[in-house]
């Protein structure tokens, strides 16, 4: 089927047209670079740590100076979400993924040749940290459109991207590094991100046609029309010679009309009404960016919980290495800690999005329960001993990371927060709302490691956050249902700005009965003459 340049903004871009949401389709490609785009976005920040003390040696810096890459990188990434919703609004989600995908190849290749770490706030933190914004927010926003009734299950799996990266990216970085060092190792993954602008090339849009023809189907007809109309047939069958329509009750005399006009009335039976094409509303313009979600509460206390979780998603993956040599476990062992964290992450959000996807279940509740299990299992990180103690606890906080990480965007498209008419606005106002955490999350536990020499410091620290993420969670619900009086004030301003357009036009009560009399009045004079 052939599209309008109206239905497709850019018809260049080959977008696929639906019907209805295909739950499949095209979709399954999206999905297969979702997969590979978390891999080289989120996987590569944190398998960063395995840097980290090579970082510390060559540059002779402390813990918290050498987080802060890291943490400008997820600053970045965050707060300029609201513009990878700009750029993907109006040039379209494949050209920004594209784009992105070569900002952060770049980012990472020159990174490689800094001679301090000032240079890799500059070339990871900023350059590296927008790509990776550019190429994640819009594919994960366009994979949510493809997808309705297996959203939830499609986006955990395509999710655990980052989790085999993890997995299969630590412990080779580490056994490269050994051979080539680490400028070399960190060379070769940038050259390995290029990746991501391949999968831009396959993010097609998605146009679902049954929305443009519910706009070209012609208004129905009132019922003061259908009621003139009928009243035309009636009066003509009782009366050949005098129809008995006259200037009071011809359809084309509503008030506003000066006189009758029988080609007025052509319009009239395709169910063309010229009172209501006049006051037809021009085809509302696509916003770029849509801020009404702030007005939102419980999309407030849902970005609330992002701000406070996002502390226990990047620290934990950046310390467990230095946790676990501290406590005299050797390199590779460490390294296999890590990638068991990434393996149990897999099974955590593959297992989130299979019970997420059961109908019917008040997903936010799911959410709930394994956001208070997650921060638990970073209170228990403090206590574990030995490589078997750790290995336990990386595997239960893998775990229960995945059950939170690969659903906590796609949620903001269920209509408990938003919907899905509003995610992509939502996604980049929540994302930017979670850039403060992300800025102030590592480096705020590198300076507790440095202060209290213990890095379980760190953990506690993440612990809080999470905590504190589930309260607002909790309220999310409450805030959407109990909050009726918002709903009631809309009610009483659309009342209000009813009254002030005006009453609508008065026509006579009942035509029928009127034609009807005038031509007994009609025959009873005929019949005196």
């Amino acid at each position: 089927s052939k599209m309008t340049v109206k239905a497709v903004k850019m018809p260049c871009t080959s977008a696929n047209v639906y019907t209805k949401v295909p739950d499949g389709g095209w979709g399954w490609t999206v999905a297969f670079a979702f997969f590979v785009v978390e891999a080289l976005t989120y996987g590569i920040i944190k398998s960063f740590g395995v840097f980290f003390n090579d970082l510390m040696e060559s540059f002779d810096e402390t813990n918290s100076r050498i987080s802060w890459i890291i943490s400008i990188c997820v600053f970045v990434q965050t707060f300029t979400a609201p513009l990878s919703t700009v750029l993907s609004n109006r040039f379209g989600h494949r050209l920004v993924v594209m784009a992105g995908g070569l900002l952060v190849s770049a980012g990472m290749v020159t990174a490689s040749f800094a001679r301090g770490v000032v240079d890799m706030y500059v070339t990871i933190g900023i350059v590296s940290g927008l790509g990776y914004c550019l190429s994640f927010l819009p594919t994960v926003t366009i994979l949510s459109q493809y997808f309705d009734k297996r959203r939830s299950l499609v986006t955990a799996v395509a999710s655990t991207g980052e989790c085999f990266a993890v997995f299969s990216f630590a412990p080779a970085i580490t056994a490269l590094k050994e051979q080539i060092g680490w400028r070399y190792s960190m060379l070769s993954v940038g050259v390995l991100q290029l990746g991501i602008t391949a999968c831009g090339s396959l993010l097609r849009p998605i146009v679902i046609r049954e929305q443009e023809e519910a706009k070209a189907q012609p208004p129905e007809e009132s019922m003061e029309t259908k009621y003139m109309l009928e009243n035309e047939q009636t009066c003509t069958s009782i009366e050949s010679i005098d129809s008995g329509v006259d200037i009071t009750t011809s359809p084309s005399n509503v008030p506003g009309k000066t006189k009758a006009e029988p080609k007025s009335e052509e319009p009239k039976q395709h169910g063309q009404n010229p009172v209501e094409n006049n006051s037809t509303p021009p085809e509302p313009k696509t916003k770029l960016l849509d801020f009404s979600v702030m007005r939102d509460y419980s999309f407030i206390c849902y970005a609330f919980f992002g701000l406070f979780a996002t502390l226990g998603f990047f620290a934990p993956s950046l310390y467990i290495i230095p946790l676990s040599r501290s406590l005299g476990i050797s390199k590779d062992h460490s390294a296999y800690i890590l990638s068991a964290m990434a393996i149990a992450e897999v099974f955590g959000r593959i297992f989130a999005g299979w019970v997420l996807n059961k109908k019917p279940i008040r997903k936010i509740y799911i959410e709930l329960i394994c956001v208070i299990l997650l921060a638990v299992a970073l209170v228990a990180f403090p206590f574990a001993s030995g490589f078997w103690g750790l290995m336990i606890c990386s595997v239960y906080f893998g775990f229960m990371l995945g059950t939170v990480a690969g659903t906590h965007i796609p949620l903001l498209a269920e209509d408990d927060v938003v919907g899905i008419e509003r995610m992509s606005s939502a996604a980049g106002v929540y994302v930017f709302i979670q850039s403060l955490a992300g800025l102030a999350g590592p480096p705020l536990a590198g300076v507790l490691v440095d202060t209290t020499k213990n890095y379980s410091s760190a953990f506690y620290s993440c612990a809080a956050g999470m905590v504190l993420g589930a309260v607002f969670l909790a309220l999310v619900r409450p805030c959407k249902t109990g909050l009726c009086h918002q709903q009631q004030q809309q009610q009483q301003q659309q009342q209000v700005e009813e009254s002030t357009a005006g009453p609508p036009p008065e026509l006579p009560d009942d035509f029928i009965d009127m034609d009807i009399g005038k031509a007994e009045n009609s025959g009873k004079g005929s019949d005196s003459v």
